[in-house]
């Protein structure tokens, strides 16, 4: 088996892109130190997180002008996301910090005043300068998936020399593949971008640059409508013990998951590693697992969820997030684990996020006691800095607090179109914690606004009042949050057929859904959600040409 040397700086979710090379045919090893290039005869370079740490930690290690020799030598070189980033001349993440100069060119955080930061999701990369062929497997009629905050913008003149695809988002063009002879390096990630990214990271190790277009793949004009960032819909996992101890993915209704019948057993929808792979395979944009289940007495490197991602990453390739957990813990031999490091036994089991719960909601009114300032101890602040924003979501609980006008309470109201029991016209939504079973003194909008300044990338925001009712999403709710943030949020909670989709893509401007039990039941399937959401006009990923 052919082989590909692997260079890696803790880059976060590695697993999954092991997998992929191996899923195209090719053997991986690793660059442990910098000697180790001389044998290599392929190279990627992988990465996810801080621009500045990601080069720090290449230049500690030695590997800068070993790594410049061999990109130097012809041979084949691959930067994916961080490690694209990293060839340019430098970034505005961290200034201080040089690139490694090989394009040229800075990297520029995208503006937020009209869309949200980070730019997560499935979007183009057409290519600017070849009509009839294919860059390394590049087609534009596919989509491929995205996670950052800095890009380096379409210059076309500035780059000249180099074959470029590009992507746009709002008004912003930007650089999502560069390549010049046997160098490739891509902002997106291949090993996550499903058919179409298995297949650009298959023609770079076997270096088959270019090739024709055939087919669909010649009749698309991405900037003519085809273009921009997909509507994401996500398939989310309840995954915990049933009373036999056996991971079952379940569904509550509002936050319950047992039976109503006699005996009150876990109901029991599937096994969860089967139940992603299906998603997968029907188009999912990404997969969620929940763990609600405590395994408090279980050793660290040994939770049931570990084996669950491990197994999901081998045939799974677009992001997994997984929540439940994330803290800092006592290990069963009472070492203390800090939430950074059970962060990175899931980022190497194959998660590509991680999500916060109750812990974010602690973190929050210690930060508004605090006067609002951040104490750089909490699991989003450590997280981040070690991986990026764009690697940490907080999931949020809240329900409805109806009260008789806004002056009533101190907390973020509404003025809501469904009035409380009673006939009263505003509500706030009060953060929970413990499954939704704790209220707590702080509403969402507070709640949002604290752990963005801490380093949350996204919000998977949930509604206790909406779960399992298949009435569709709480679109006061979610309007109320996106007006308070920038960064990308998930609606959730209450789909049950997919015009609920088209209804909280067309009237709020969520950057994602997701739905669960609609999907686990077999009522609706992700597929059959996508089409419908194609038909009415809304851009989505069409696995189906991939």
């Amino acid at each position: 088996m052919p082989k590909v040397h692997l260079l890696d700086t803790v880059s976060g979710n590695i697993r999954s892109l092991v997998n992929a090379i191996e899923k195209v045919g090719f053997q991986v090893e690793w660059i442990k130190k910098p000697s180790d290039f001389k044998d290599a005869e392929r190279v990627i370079f992988p990465g996810v997180g801080h621009f500045g740490h990601c080069l720090t930690e290449i230049r500690k290690g030695g590997f800068e002008q070993p790594l410049k020799d061999y990109i130097a030598s012809g041979k084949p070189f691959m930067g994916i996301c961080v490690g694209m980033q990293a060839l340019f001349e430098g970034s505005e993440e961290n200034e201080s910090v040089v690139g490694l100069g090989i394009i040229p060119g800075k990297l520029k955080l995208f503006n937020s005043e009209a869309k949200s930061v980070p730019h997560i999701g499935w979007n183009n990369a057409a290519t600017r300068s070849m009509q009839n062929e294919s860059l390394y497997g590049l087609t534009p009629h596919n989509k491929y998936y995205y996670i950052h905050s800095y890009a380096r913008p379409a210059d076309i003149q500035a780059l000249e020399g180099w074959d470029l695809a590009t992507a746009i988002y709002g008004e912003e063009e930007f650089v999502g593949a560069v390549s010049k002879g046997s160098i490739l390096a891509t902002q997106f990630h291949p090993e996550k971008s499903g058919k179409a990214g298995l297949r650009v990271l298959e023609a770079f190790l076997k270096q088959e640059r270019l090739s024709p277009l055939t087919g669909i793949a010649t009749k698309i004009d991405e900037k003519a409508g085809a273009g921009g960032l997909t509507r994401r819909v996500i398939a989310c996992l309840d995954v915990r013990a049933n009373d036999a101890g056996d991971l079952v993915v379940t569904k509550g209704d509002q936050y319950d998951v047992r039976e109503k019948s006699e005996g009150g057993g876990v109901r029991n929808l599937g096994k969860p590693v089967e139940m992603a792979k299906k998603y997968f395979e029907d188009g999912a944009d990404e997969i969620t697992f929940l763990n609600i289940t405590s395994f408090r007495n279980c050793p660290l490197e040994d939770l049931p969820m570990l084996d669950v991602l491990r197994l999901t990453s081998e045939t799974v390739f677009v992001p997994l997030t997984i929540g439940g957990g994330i803290r800092d813990v006592v290990d069963a031999d009472g070492t203390k684990r800090s939430a950074v490091e059970v962060a990175t036994l899931y980022f190497k089991s194959g998660a590509d996020k991680v999500s916060i719960g109750s812990d974010a909601v602690t973190a929050a009114e210690e930060y508004y006691a605090r006067g609002k300032v951040l104490s750089g101890t909490t699991a989003i602040e450590g997280i981040s800095k070690a991986y990026g924003n764009q690697a940490v979501v907080v999931s949020i609980d809240p329900k409805r607090i109806y009260v008789s006008s806004a002056e009533s309470t101190t907390h973020n109201t509404i003025k809501t179109a469904f009035p409380g029991p009673n006939g009263e016209e505003y509500c706030w939504y009060q953060c929970t914690i413990k499954g939704g079973r704790e209220g707590r003194d702080i509403d969402v909008v507070q709640l949002v606004t604290a752990v963005e300044a801490m380093g949350a990338g996204e919000i998977l925001l949930n509604c206790i009042d909406k779960d399992g009712t298949n009435s569709g999403f709480d679109l006061e709710l979610i309007d109320a949050v996106k007006a308070a943030i920038k960064i990308p949020v998930i609606a959730s909670s209450g789909a049950g057929n997919p015009t609920h989709f088209q209804e909280v893509f067309e009237k709020t401007t969520t950057d994602a859904a997701l739905g669960a039990g609609m999907f686990h039941r077999s009522e609706y399937t992700v597929k059959q959600v996508k089409d419908y959401l194609a038909k009415e006009g809304l851009i989505v990923r069409d696995t189906g040409c991939e």
